[in-house]
């Protein structure tokens, strides 16, 4: 896509573009302004006001835009996302009042992932501006981290493997001056069992890793976040199906949120020691794959009977969270692409949210919903703990009904939270199967919105 940094810019004065944002409610009201002629060209483009409806009308010897929205005073993320899509080269400028949220939109609209395929018809960047110059650097860093998750989650995992993930975190700790700590291979046997287990048939190239960052005052409060990173799921020895495969590289989707959510939260100096943790593998078939029915043992010391390979998201951060717990936290948030059972629930708009805490999940759903990312609660009942109990280990990885599977999933993760922590799990898609304004069919966040302005309201009280 177009560098973010500069599809946002102050207004100050300089030559652009008018985009006018209009309803149905009151088009023909505005529509009088106009004359006959610019009526004629709205009518010709069909355009009446309804939502992403766009237009451009002839006004002299220019042009301006025209855009239909549910309410120009309440504007949304996606409010100007079609008009960032399909308008030409150029500087625009909201005609009444200010984009606010909508500069969100704007500037995800021009995402593409050109890696492997340039655009046939490629396009200059469409700039927006405006006047509320302290909003732009705080937008343009959520883009960014939005159009990270994107990138990573659209690429292959021939080129999105461990190793891969490992790279990002160290250009990210880099950047930021953080810690870097990652434990790979066999050398992950003794300390991260699980994570060795569900890693250890991938090819070299592919060995598994615990990647570690660590950021800020030791004296701040402890903030873990953790990102499943199965960078290709074939369901091992249960294996799946072709089209069960089709999307799996995908399944590290946890991971790239988290380290989106890393860049922003260190990008924005939140008062916190973070410690991020990605426990990245590739779950492959081999002699040495883990087996159904294997008892394997955990960093926390809890055997897991395995009752399916295809559940091997949950133990990896079953080691992670156990680790995160280690350092005595305010806050868990971990991101996995865990369940088919949420998608089921919930399609794949809405990222499942199940925490501990009833305020926790209060404040992550007021604040997914002020920015257009709101996240769905999921319980996490007692009554379903018995589904995962094993006649020869602690615990087993998986259930042997179709029952509450998101939430099932959950209460195993809880297994591995430190006693009496704060902690919020999101069970999220990572991807949009159909494109809407501002948010392309592929790789995408869902939750990392929501998550990034609670953190900021606890941490900073904005």
């Amino acid at each position: 896509m177009a560098e973010t940094a500069a599809l946002i810019q102050p207004d100050q004065g300089q030559d652009a573009t008018l985009i006018h944002l209009v309803n149905k409610d009151g088009f023909e009201n505005w529509a009088k302004k106009l004359s006959a002629g610019q009526r004629e060209a709205l009518k010709a483009q069909k355009f009446d006001g309804g939502g992403y409806q766009t237009a451009i009308v002839p006004d002299g010897d220019g042009w301006f835009a025209v855009g239909g929205v549910a309410n120009p005073d309440e504007l949304s993320s996606w409010c100007m996302a079609k008009l960032a899509e399909v308008l030409p080269e150029g500087t625009y400028r909201r005609a009444e009042g200010e984009p606010g949220p909508a500069m969100h939109g704007w500037q995800t609209a021009q995402y593409t992932f050109e890696r492997y395929k340039k655009p046939e018809n490629p396009t200059g960047p469409r700039i927006l501006l405006t006047k509320q110059a302290g909003r732009i650097e705080g937008a343009i860093a959520e883009a960014k981290a939005v159009c990270l998750v994107r990138d990573l989650v659209n690429t292959p995992a021939e080129d999105m493997g461990p190793a891969s993930l490992e790279a990002q975190a160290e250009k990210l700790a880099k950047a930021h001056g953080a810690d870097l700590k990652v434990v790979r291979g066999d050398a992950l046997e003794q300390d991260y069992p699980l994570v060795h287990a569900v890693g250890r048939a991938a090819e070299r190239k592919h060995a598994p890793r615990l990647i570690h960052l660590t950021w800020g005052k030791e004296s701040d409060p402890v903030l873990a976040v953790v990102g499943k990173g199965v960078c290709f799921d074939s369901g091992g020895l249960d294996v799946k199906s072709a089209a069960g495969m089709k999307l799996m590289k995908k399944d590290m989707g946890g991971a790239a949120h988290a380290l989106a959510l890393g860049g922003l939260i260190m990008g924005g100096k939140l008062p916190v020691r973070l410690h991020l943790l990605v426990p990245a593998v590739e779950n492959a078939i081999a002699g040495n794959a883990f087996r159904p029915g294997d008892v394997l043992s955990s960093r926390k010391g809890l055997t897991v009977e395995i009752g399916n390979t295809d559940a091997e998201g949950r133990l990896i951060l079953g080691d992670a969270l156990t680790r995160a717990s280690e350092e005595n936290p305010d806050l868990i948030l971990d991101f996995a692409t865990l369940t088919g059972a949420a998608r089921v629930a919930l399609g794949p708009d809405y990222p499942a949210l199940m925490t501990r805490r009833d305020e926790t999940a209060d404040a992550l759903i007021e604040a997914g919903r002020g920015v257009d990312d709101e996240p769905w609660r999921l319980p996490l009942p007692d009554a379903y703990k018995e589904w995962l109990a094993s006649d020869i280990a602690d615990t087993n990885n998986a259930h042997g009904n179709s029952f509450a599977g998101a939430s099932v999933a959950g209460l195993f993760l809880d297994k591995f939270v430190g006693e009496g922590l704060d902690w919020a799990h999101f069970d999220t898609f990572a991807w949009r199967p159909a494109a809407k304004p501002g948010r392309p069919k592929g790789g995408d966040a869902y939750g990392l919105r929501a998550a990034w302005h609670m953190l900021k309201a606890r941490y900073t009280g904005t």
